[in-house]
């Protein structure tokens, strides 16, 4: 016992003790295993839980390694500040032993030193030497380590703000120039504009406005005080309707089909014309992009999308906020891009030449009748009139040389694998052409024909035709074939000497496998066979080998 307990293992005995201490510690019937604490220990938590690493185990039951360690957390708090980049002192005359070799600081060595290395430190130079900074005990717990925000001024980034803001104001001193230097002439006109509707105001006598300001003034803020399905619009002092009333009908039920234009419920928009079958004149709903391709609508566009696009390239360009300014400038653009294009295109064609080729052919010729009657077919080939010329390849085609009718590759001979010309069959490339001659010699030199000929000299000539039996002759022969079959007569009857011992041999294999049989006895090797078994037999075998078993004679 007291060597298993030093080696640390458990006999036999001692496992088997402690298992059913375990069993009856989770049936309840023993009471549970108590920590140091005192405090009772669940037996049904797993074992990998509730036993110790070995670099953990106190030998007695516990769970204490599971829980955290209790330490020192004061130093984790993050209000824990240092005084970053603070100096002890003004910095020292001279270099002093010790100190960093690069600054010539006492604080750090030359491998800690956080400015940049000199060309030469202050070790040789003995100037511009480094004041000492101000050693702080920093917090070491591992929240505090890892704080990189520890010891900053967010003072410090008011100078992030001011250098944004200077290259924003110089961004829009930089913007304004090219924008004066580019509409100098619109802005001229702009201002007259200007200039002239404020002496008009300036001109009236009344220091406080008249009512006629104060329509005005009202106006401008009726188009906020919209009623439920109308809007009025303050310039031709009309009422707008943006919301349907019950006597129209809607965009949905104009046309049921599902696969016509789509609806957009939230928006009550349709975009598409529901009715395509209908004239546009005769329709009362054409789509609501009918109404944006119609008018003036594209031009608004175009001008929506200049606008666009000179505000990104930096020019201060707004159609709402100066829409006769807008105006102007794409006025203004649209005439020198087509000087530019113009210009272009003439520098091009002085250079090059050309002209000519550009000019179009009237209209009269372009789309006018001619004489000409052509009819095709369903499938779109010509039947009668003029037929399209064939598109000729570039090599040469139809060029018959050495007096033939007919192209290389014309033909091809199946017995060499070889091609050649059909007109004379001839398989060597540009040969003189012998026209049938030529045929004829190939066929006679060929392999079949000298097979063909070496035969018929050998062979013995053919025996006379055989005289064509009567119906009575025919049945006659059929009559002895079928009693021949029936006996096993000829050629196809069997020895009976063969037959028996066939059939010893099955039957000895049969008794072989376990079956029993009376007739067989422990000495006796053969059988006597019947004739009964003998026909049986007989008529097995010929009904399995016989390819000829389902013969009918048809002449009979």
């Amino acid at each position: 016992m007291a060597s298993a307990s030093a080696t640390g293992k458990l006999s036999r005995e001692e496992f088997r003790r402690q298992k059913d201490l375990d069993a009856a510690r989770k049936a309840g019937t023993a009471p549970a295993a108590l920590d140091e604490e005192g405090k009772p220990i669940n037996p049904h938590i797993p074992q990998y839980i509730a036993q110790a690493p070995w670099y953990l185990d106190t030998g007695a039951p516990s769970l204490s390694h599971q829980r955290i360690p209790e330490y020192d957390r004061s130093a984790d708090k993050l209000d824990n500040w240092y005084d970053r980049g603070a100096k002890a002192g003004p910095a020292a005359k001279k270099y002093r032993k010790g100190a960093c070799e690069n600054c010539g600081a006492v604080t750090h060595k030359k491998a800690d030193c956080l400015e940049r290395p000199r060309k030469k430190g202050a070790k040789f130079t003995n100037r511009d030497i480094a004041p000492d900074e101000v050693i702080q005990d920093v917090a070491s717990g591992y929240d505090a380590k890892r704080d990189r925000w520890n010891g900053y001024d967010p003072s410090q980034h008011r100078h992030v703000y001011d250098e944004y803001e200077a290259v924003e104001a110089e961004r829009q001193r930089l913007r304004e120039e090219e924008i004066d230097k580019r509409t100098t002439t619109d802005l001229a006109a702009v201002r007259a504009i200007a200039k002239a509707g404020k002496e008009k105001s300036e001109g009236r006598d009344d220091d406080f406005g008249s009512s006629e300001d104060e329509d005005e003034d009202t106006d401008k803020y009726a188009d906020a005080a919209d009623a439920v399905g109308q809007k009025l619009d303050t310039k031709t002092r009309i009422t707008v309707r943006n919301l349907r009333i019950r006597e129209d009908t809607a965009k949905y039920l104009i046309n049921l089909d599902p696969s016509s234009a789509y609806y957009d419920p939230k928006t009550r928009s349709m975009r598409d014309n529901p009715l395509k079958n209908v004239p546009v004149e005769e329709a009362r709903f054409t789509g609501d992009n009918f109404l944006r391709y119609s008018g003036e609508a594209p031009e608004v566009q175009k001008l929506q999308l200049f606008a666009w696009n000179a505000a990104q390239r930096g020019n201060d360009v707004h159609i709402n906020a100066l829409p006769t300014q807008g105006q102007l400038l794409h006025k203004e653009y649209n005439k020198k891009k087509d000087e530019l294009k113009d210009t272009t295109k003439v520098s091009i064609l002085a250079k090059y030449g050309g002209e000519e080729y550009l000019e179009k052919a009237p209209k009269e010729l372009l789309h006018g009748q001619t004489e000409e009657y052509v009819e095709y077919s369903r499938t779109g080939q010509i039947i009668k009139g003029k037929e399209r010329a064939k598109v000729k390849s570039k090599y040469a085609e139809d060029v018959y040389v050495n007096n033939h009718t007919e192209v290389w590759g014309s033909w091809y001979d199946m017995v060499t694998g070889s091609w050649g010309y059909a007109c004379c069959r001839s398989s060597i490339h540009m040969s003189y052409c012998t026209g049938e001659a030529g045929i004829k010699a190939s066929e006679e030199s060929s392999a079949k024909h000298l097979l063909q000929a070496a035969a018929t000299s050998s062979m013995p000539p053919p025996p006379p035709p055989p005289v064509a039996d009567s119906v009575d002759d025919r049945k006659k022969k059929a009559e002895e074939l079928f009693s021949k079959k029936r006996l096993g007569e000829g050629d196809l009857a069997l020895d009976k000497s063969k037959l028996a011992q066939a059939i010893n041999d099955e039957r000895k294999r049969k008794a072989k496998g376990g079956e029993d049989d009376d007739r067989l006895g422990k000495k006796q090797k053969s059988y006597e066979v019947s004739e009964e078994e003998l026909e049986a037999y007989r008529m097995n075998r010929r009904m399995t080998e016989d390819p000829m078993a389902n013969y009918v004679d048809t002449e009979l």
